[in-house]
């Protein structure tokens, strides 16, 4: 592989391992789980619905949003948490381009 293609590729697969990595946990996996389901919600809803404690869904929701998959909006005193559903979807799709790229050598 040439210095420009993995240099050009590089980025794409560092944001595509940090989004596997956000989603490489299953209070994570709930949090979106329990996001998708409603238009948005606080950090508080969140933590009612899991049954875990504030600080923890604070630094997983946290996580989150610095991989893209959960945009963060400041509401008053309350903040804010939506999926991010096209990055989600880029997701699905970069995870897709991987299996077929991986199976179709064979």
């Amino acid at each position: 592989m040439t210095d420009s293609l993995s240099e050009s590729r590089a980025p794409d697969s560092r944001a595509i391992a940090l989004r596997f990595a956000a989603l490489a946990h299953p209070a994570r996996i709930e949090i979106l789980k329990h996001l998708s389901a409603s238009r948005c919600c606080s950090c508080r809803e969140v933590v009612d619905h899991l049954d875990l404690a504030q600080s923890t869904v604070s630094q997983h929701l946290k996580i989150l949003v610095e991989a893209g998959l959960v945009r963060f909006e400041a509401d008053r005193q309350r903040s804010r948490y939506a999926v991010d559903h096209a990055a989600l979807a880029g997701v699905s799709a970069a995870l897709d381009q991987l299996v077929n790229a991986c199976c179709s050598s064979r």
